[in-house]
């Protein structure tokens, strides 16, 4: 059974938030600050947390630091603060998703379904092979093949490629694909970024000006989609 920390200081939410993850046969602790989710995180292990960003005590992404100083437990971010910088922050800080207030039951089942998926250990080396409709992509022998020919990638597009392969279905955002693949001097290079990712896109997508593989989420980051 998963177990779901939930993590917010309005009572109306975590109250809507329960019921609704009990009645789905989730396991459920709440948390309405900062230091308390940090506390039952350590007793509790959650499989996933859902945090607000607004809480009493700490800023959220304070919680998601301190989470990732020990655990790679998938973090959903829930806030109503919609500024795309905020959003990048928190991604950057760790969290693996992010949904803004009023959001829908479903979706964010939906996200959290898939975040659980994603942490789940793969055993035998299938993972190293990623394979979409249009081109598959072997991690370990770093290779990238398209309609049964290799597709010659430079190394700074293999790097980029392989990031977001490695994050898929997850929002990477610009400043940690720009960090791992370029370095911590080139944080805002934007430029970069859509320069690469349109020849990787003119390289393996079927479409390359209505990507289905390597989605844009504007002013925040990109993602993989197998």
């Amino acid at each position: 059974m998963t177990r779901v920390l939930v993590v917010d200081d309005e009572p109306q939410i975590v109250r809507a938030l329960v019921i609704n993850l009990k009645a789905r046969k989730y396991e459920v602790d709440a948390a309405h600050d900062g230091a308390s989710a940090l506390e039952l995180a350590a007793a509790r292990h959650p499989d996933v947390v859902v945090l607000d960003l607004g809480l009493p005590d700490m800023d959220g992404v304070e919680v998601i630091r301190g989470l990732r100083g020990w655990t790679r437990v998938p973090i959903i971010v829930l806030s109503a603060r919609h500024a795309s910088d905020e959003k990048v922050e928190a991604l950057d800080a760790g969290a693996d998703d992010y949904v803004t207030k009023p959001f829908g039951m479903d979706e964010l089942l939906a996200r959290m379904r898939a975040a659980v998926r994603r942490a789940e250990p793969v055993s035998g080396e299938d993972d190293s092979v990623v394979v979409t409709d249009s081109f598959t992509v072997d991690l370990a022998a770093k290779k990238v093949n398209r309609d049964g020919t290799d597709v010659r990638l430079t190394p700074t597009e293999w790097h980029l490629l392989e990031v977001l392969v490695r994050n898929a279905g997850r929002l990477v955002s610009q400043t940690q694909l720009l960090q791992e693949v370029w370095g911590p001097a080139y944080r805002t290079e934007t430029n970069y970024l859509r320069v690469y990712l349109a020849q990787l896109r003119r390289k393996l997508e079927r479409d390359p000006s209505h990507p289905r593989h390597f989605i844009t989420e504007p002013g925040m980051g990109y993602r993989f989609e197998g």
